[in-house]
Order: structure tokens, then C-alpha cells, then sequence
């Protein structure tokens, strides 16, 4: 009964619009003033002991990496060689934020931070090219999610955390449906820009001098995702220690190579990444301790023999986890459900036979989906607030991109190879 009730509570204040953070801490809080068999304080222990692991030191140490790169001029830098390697297609500038956005997944790791970056950044430029406010902002908002699946991405180290599967197989096996959603986006915004007459490609020839400047300045950022992989592959560093080392090379390129951070700009960086970080923290204490209750209460359990006695395949069991994420990823932030689901459903994954790192990616992509589907995407309203697009044009304009996503996301799901490949040949 204490559970029922702690969960109805959860759904009102969903409801109600409370952050989803405050909304599970409530939750779990009701179940314990109600009369749950364990005392009050383990609910304490348990907010504690969610962020009692080396392995999710990886978090703010990677925000910590990306925005010190944004503070040392890295994000025009890496604007500046996507301009240059589009301006030949059609919709030059869409699909230079569609490649920003595969950059800058390396760099950011969080698609909330790369859609707030690239609707600052790019929409005002897009609009006075001629692409419609709403146009701009639905590519800024799909293109984000690339940034989920590129290492280093935040939810790649806290599926990896919460499930105990290696974060250096997740970030690789990320790479190919990462890059192969970039290039349909590219393809679909191409098709899109001839049918409609946005920006034609651009002809004038650029000089030698201008091609090299402006790739060596890229190519520099370029270089931080070679070197987490590749550490963490030779056994130089693990995840953790390869985020502190991203930490300091954003740090040289900012201070010594491009020379535009100071004492005052890092200071103001180390800030940024402060409370990036502790918003991110937070849910994953506090979701750590709704999953809890929900273990004291034997739900996973039930929901696992449930699943693998009502469900007779492995192409089942996909079909409705997938209807089941995209769901709810509608409602929820991304990270509580990789916090509260993941643990369910991943045990049940593993009985069909389902690789561990194929479900999470697999996991991640639906919870990204799930950050720009109406009613209450994250991305979605990140990108709205800050481009002034109303919910309803966004949501038509970014129709054609959802359906790409989730035909993506089924060809993820049933060619395992897509993401397994990479990960097996290297390791």
C-alpha cells in the first residue's frame, strides 16, 4: 500500500509540473512517512550512497571539459570548419548545426547543453539567412541528440554506472549510430532545403591559407575525443581519470594554444560546470533512492517475471521496451529513467540473451527521443524558451525528424551490428 501510494503521489506531481528531481525525492519521502518496514534514515543512506562510486567522478569532470573548451573560443572554431566543410550543400548553415552538433558531442556530452549552445548560437545566423524560426529550432533540438551517443556522453556513463557494464565499450559502441544519425539528418535537411528553397550551396572558391587555418584550429578540439577513447582503450586511464585528463587539456587549449581563457574565465567555467553538475547529481541521488524503494518493494523483480514469462522472444521484448521507453521519456528526464528503468529492464535484456552494451545504447536513444516529444521534453522546451518558437510550429516542424529518429532507432535495435561491431573489433 505504502508504495501504491508513494507512486500515485509521483504521478500527481508530474502532473502538477514539479521537477522531476523534487518529484521522486517526494515519492520516496511519502513511502517512508507511511509506513514502510525500513526506517527513515535509510532513505538518507541511500541519497548518499547513489553517488558513492569513482565512476561518476566521470560526470563533472567531462562537463568541466566542455565548458571550459566553450569558454576558450572552441565552439566558433568548430562553427567555423562546419561552415566550411557545408557551405557546397544545400542548406548550408542547417547542416553545419547538424555537424556542430556531432563535434560538439565529443566535447559537451549533454544534448540539454548542445541544444542551448547551438539555439544561441546558430538560429539567430539561420534566421537571417532566411530559414523560418521554427525550421532552425527543430534541427537545433534533433541534431542535440547525436550528442547522447558520442563519447564522451553523460548518459553513456550513467547507464554504464548503474548497470556495471564497461563505460569504454558503451562510448564506442556509440559512435556508429551517432555518426550514422548525423549523416540521415544531413540527407533529410538536404531534401528539405531544395523542396522548400533554403540557402543554396555556395560556389566562390576558398583559399589554401583559409582551408588550413581553419581545419588546424578544428582539428585541435577534434583531437579530445581520440584521446579519451584512445586512453582508455591502450589502458593509459580509465573513465574517470580520462575525464580529469580532458579537464586539463581543455585547460592548455584554452590557456596556452588559443590564449582567450583567463584566471577570470576559469573561474567563471569552474562555476558553470558546478551547477551543471550538481543538476545532474541531484537527480541521480535521488533517483538512486526511488529505485531503491521500488527494489525493497520486489517491483523489478515482479516486473521481470512478468516480462520474461508473458514475452516469448527477444524481438518482443524489444518492440515493447522500446514502446515503453518512448512513453514514458515523454513525461520523464532523461536520467531518472535511466536510473529508475535501466535496472529493470537490463536483467530481464540479459535473459533473452541481449548484449548488455547493445541495450544500452539501444536504452539511451529512446531516452533521447524521448527529450524533444511533447509534452514535456526537456530538449523541446530548452530549445523553445530560448529561440521564442511556440510548442505547437515546433512540433511540426520537427516531425520529419522524429520519424527519422525512430526509424533509426529500430535499425538500432535489430542490427545489433550497428553498434556492437565497433566495440568487438577494437577491444
Amino acid at each position: 500500500m505504502a508504495v501504491g501510494i508513494a507512486l500515485v503521489a509521483l504521478f500527481i506531481l508530474f502532473c502538477l509540473g514539479t521537477p522531476v528531481a523534487f518529484a521522486l525525492f517526494a515519492s520516496s519521502l511519502t513511502y517512508f512517512l507511511i509506513g514502510a518496514d525500513q526506517p527513515m534514515v535509510m532513505l538518507i543512506q541511500r541519497l548518499a550512497g547513489g553517488l558513492e562510486s569513482i565512476s561518476l567522478l566521470a560526470i563533472p569532470f567531462f562537463i568541466m571539459a566542455g565548458v571550459f573548451m566553450n569558454h576558450s573560443g572552441i565552439t566558433e572554431r568548430l562553427l567555423k570548419l562546419a561552415e566550411l566543410m557545408t557551405r557546397r550543400l544545400h542548406g548550408g548553415l542547417a547542416q553545419a548545426n547538424v555537424l556542430l552538433s556531432t563535434f560538439m558531442g565529443g566535447l559537451s556530452g549533454s544534448n540539454i547543453a548542445d541544444a542551448a549552445m547551438n539555439a544561441k548560437l546558430l538560429v539567430p545566423s539561420m534566421t537571417k539567412a532566411g530559414y523560418p524560426k521554427a525550421f532552425s529550432s527543430a534541427i537545433t533540438a534533433s541534431s542535440s541528440l547525436i550528442t547522447s551517443t558520442i563519447p564522451p556522453g553523460i548518459a553513456l556513463i550513467v547507464y554504464g554506472y548503474v548497470n556495471n557494464v564497461s563505460i569504454g565499450r558503451l562510448f564506442l559502441a556509440g559512435v556508429v549510430p551517432g555518426v550514422l544519425m548525423a549523416v540521415a539528418m544531413m540527407v533529410l535537411v538536404s531534401i528539405q532545403c531544395r523542396r522548400l528553397g533554403y540557402q543554396k550551396p555556395r560556389r566562390e572558391r576558398i583559399s589554401r591559407h583559409e582551408w588550413v587555418s581553419v581545419t588546424r584550429a578544428g582539428i585541435i578540439a577534434l583531437l579530445l575525443p581520440v584521446v579519451v577513447i584512445g586512453g582508455i582503450r591502450i589502458g593509459v586511464f580509465t573513465p574517470t581519470e580520462a575525464g580529469a585528463m580532458a579537464v586539463l587539456y581543455a585547460l592548455i587549449v584554452g590557456l596556452f594554444v588559443y590564449r582567450e581563457m583567463g584566471l577570470g574565465s576559469v573561474a567563471v567555467a569552474t562555476r558553470e560546470s558546478l551547477m551543471a553538475s550538481v543538476n545532474v547529481l541531484f537527480i541521480i541521488a535521488v533517483a538512486s533512492g526511488f529505485a531503491r524503494v521500488l527494489t525493497w518493494e520486489q517491483i523489478p523483480q515482479q516486473i521481470a517475471l512478468m516480462l520474461s514469462s508473458g514475452v516469448g522472444s527477444a524481438v518482443a521484448f524489444l518492440l515493447i521496451a522500446n514502446l515503453l521507453l518512448l512513453v514514458l521519456g515523454m513525461f520523464l528526464e532523461g536520467n531518472a529513467i535511466l536510473i529508475v528503468l535501466s535496472p529493470l529492464l537490463a536483467p530481464v535484456a540479459a535473459q533473452f540473451g541481449i548484449d548488455p552494451v547493445h541495450f544500452g545504447i539501444v536504452f539511451i536513444l529512446n531516452a533521447s527521443i524521448g527529450t524533444i516529444t511533447p509534452p514535456l521534453g526537456t530538449v523541446m522546451f530548452t530549445t523553445c524558451s530560448i529561440t521564442g518558437v511556440s510548442i505547437g510550429a515546433f512540433i511540426r516542424a520537427i516531425l520529419p525528424y522524429w520519424l527519422l529518429l525512430v526509424a533509426l532507432l529500430l535499425v538500432v535495435t535489430f542490427v545489433p551490428a550497428v553498434s556492437l561491431t565497433l566495440p568487438n573489433w577494437v577491444f
